[in-house]
Formats: C-alpha cells, sequence, structure tokens
C-alpha cells in the first residue's frame, strides 16, 4: 500500500466523534472558550447548520482559524460554498463572514503568531503534522502549502 502522507480515515471518524462531544459539552466547560470556538457553517450540499468546535486566535477584531486538514476540511468546504458564519466563543455568539486564506506565506504568519502565543502545544500539533523541530520560514511556507486559515470579521447587528 503507498503511503500519500495523509491520516487514515478511521482518524478523521475519531477527530469527528471527539468533537461531537466537545459541542455538547462546550457550556460545561470554563475553559474552553479560552482557546476553542463553536463555529456554526451552513451544510454546501444539505443546506443544514454544522457545528464545529475549532481552535482559533483573534488579532484586530478578527478571528482566525485554522485547517490542519487544509481544503479539505468538511467546515471549511462549507465555508467556500456559504461564507456567513455563526460563532460562539463562551457564553458570547455572533454572526461573522469568512474569508478563505490559502496563501502560504499568510498562512505561515497565522502559523508564527500562534506559536507566539501558544509555543508548547502548538509546537507539537506542527511537529505530529511533520514539521522538524528546527526549520527557517522557507521550510514553514512548504509545511503551509497544504493547510488553510479563515479570517472571520464579525457582522454588525442588524435591528428589524
Amino acid at each position: 500500500m503507498e503511503k500519500t502522507g495523509r491520516r487514515p480515515p478511521f482518524i478523521w471518524r475519531l477527530i469527528r466523534r471527539f468533537n461531537q462531544r466537545m459541542v455538547s459539552s462546550y457550556h460545561k466547560r470554563d475553559r474552553a472558550g479560552n482557546l476553542v470556538l463553536l463555529l456554526t457553517t451552513t451544510g454546501r450540499k444539505s443546506g443544514l447548520p454544522r457545528v464545529t468546535p475549532l481552535q482559533y486566535e483573534e488579532d484586530d477584531s478578527v478571528i482566525y482559524i485554522g485547517s490542519a486538514r487544509g481544503q479539505d476540511a468538511d467546515w471549511f468546504r462549507n465555508i467556500l460554498a456559504h461564507p456567513e458564519v455563526k460563532i460562539q466563543i463562551k457564553e458570547e455568539q455572533f454572526e461573522g463572514l469568512a474569508e478563505p486564506i490559502t496563501d502560504p506565506g499568510l498562512i505561515a504568519d497565522f502559523l508564527e503568531m500562534r506559536l507566539q502565543r501558544h509555543p508548547i502545544i502548538i509546537r507539537l500539533i506542527m511537529t505530529a503534522e511533520g514539521l522538524p523541530l528546527v526549520y527557517d520560514r522557507a521550510r514553514l511556507e512548504q509545511f503551509t502549502a497544504n493547510k488553510a486559515v479563515v479570517a472571520i470579521r464579525p457582522t454588525p447587528n442588524k435591528k428589524e
């Protein structure tokens, strides 16, 4: 069997099951909102709401989320079809417009920001994904070539 460098499908099934548990227990977790938000997208095929827990960073009132699966992640593909999303961070809920980012340089900037804020966990994730412990900017951008990031800007509240 040829190695493709991709994780086996059973890993993604396990992650999906873990995500479902995370969503159902989100309100019970005191610290979950410090690192994890709930992203609600509209299913590109079904049109139904899909909720995914994701780590995030906030910078200048913009929420950034990254996809380890790159553009293959279901939530990312849903955003391509329907960029209007809902976000929940702790008890705060708001709507936003999602902008996909696939430029390796911009994704490398995002990862460097994450490394500054959460050096241990992000370094572990990046190493598990195949980035060596010692790397330069060119290697980081090469690593990000198959990744994706989304910038979400909150939409102003509309009064009816």
